[in-house]
């Protein structure tokens, strides 16, 4: 398993991420967007690396970028109140690689972080390139493609489902299982509006073919994610962590996050 984690981890880091930094308009992002090659190329090397002292400065290095990001989050002026909604995921978005970070840090020094193994510090650091960055920022950016109630209770739920997963892991399985609900969710509204787009919206037949199979991941990908929460809340059989990776997590990491990035980016669509 971690083998698989550590070469999703490097797609979030080498290609979701600096792929979703170009879909932010604000020119404000460059020199965040311009460092975190030097930090996301730190930070995969890092997940090759004997835990330790080289693989934790690494790994310091890649948080160095992520921070830049949470330093242009703070920096963003305030929004009008109609984009509340949207502004709520993009904020979840620029944040999610710093909690990734700081899981790193601590898996790669080999500090169990709050008492978590440091296996389940590993699948953080996946999970907030996914859910807490492409995720929130597609969610985003569908306010804008394809404005309405949805879009905006998408962009609230997803942020909200992410927070209430990290707030169950510090709280009990029942706060985890309510946070998946919400963020599958936010996540099927969010692959329903991405489909009705694809088959409305796009230019070519490329462009709707990778947003409708971004779309049509998730339908799957996270009732996956739900059966397991379920599982661990109610100690019903569920599926195991491995099973989860090779599944869930491919599934969200190559079919959802990057289709769905290259497939904006080919449409055009800037937030």
């Amino acid at each position: 398993m971690r083998v698989l984690v550590n070469l999703l981890v490097i797609v979030g880091m080498l290609v979701v991420v600096p792929a979703g930094l170009r879909l932010l308009a604000d020119p404000g992002i460059e020199l965040a967007r311009r460092c975190w090659p030097v930090g996301a190329v730190a930070g995969a090397v890092s997940l090759w690396l004997p835990r330790g002292p080289a693989a934790t400065a690494l790994a310091t290095v890649y948080a160095v970028a992520a921070a830049l990001l949470c330093a242009y989050a703070v920096s963003r002026p305030p929004r009008p109140r109609r984009e509340w909604p949207a502004e709520a995921a993009v904020l979840t978005a620029l944040v999610g690689p710093a909690v990734a970070a700081s899981a790193l840090i601590a898996e790669r020094s080999g500090y169990r972080l709050f008492s978590f193994d440091l296996d389940v510090l590993a699948l953080t650091v996946a999970h907030f390139h996914f859910a807490g960055f492409a995720a929130a920022l597609i969610a985003g950016l569908l306010t804008r493609v394809a404005p309405g109630r949805a879009a905006d209770l998408a962009a609230l739920t997803v942020p909200a489902g992410t927070l209430l997963v990290l707030l169950g892991y510090f709280t009990g399985e029942a706060v985890e299982l309510a946070g998946a609900l919400v963020l599958t969710a936010g996540m099927w509204t969010v692959g329903w509006l991405v489909w009705r787009y694809a088959r409305t919206g796009a230019a070519d037949r490329l462009t709707a073919a990778l947003l409708g199979g971004s779309a049509a991941v998730l339908a799957v990908s996270m009732a996956l994610a739900v059966s397991w929460a379920l599982g661990e809340a109610t100690g019903l059989p569920h599926p195991s962590l491995g099973w989860m990776a090779a599944t869930h997590g491919v599934a969200n990491a190559l079919g959802f996050a990057v289709c769905g990035m290259v497939g904006w980016r080919r449409a055009g669509a800037r937030l």
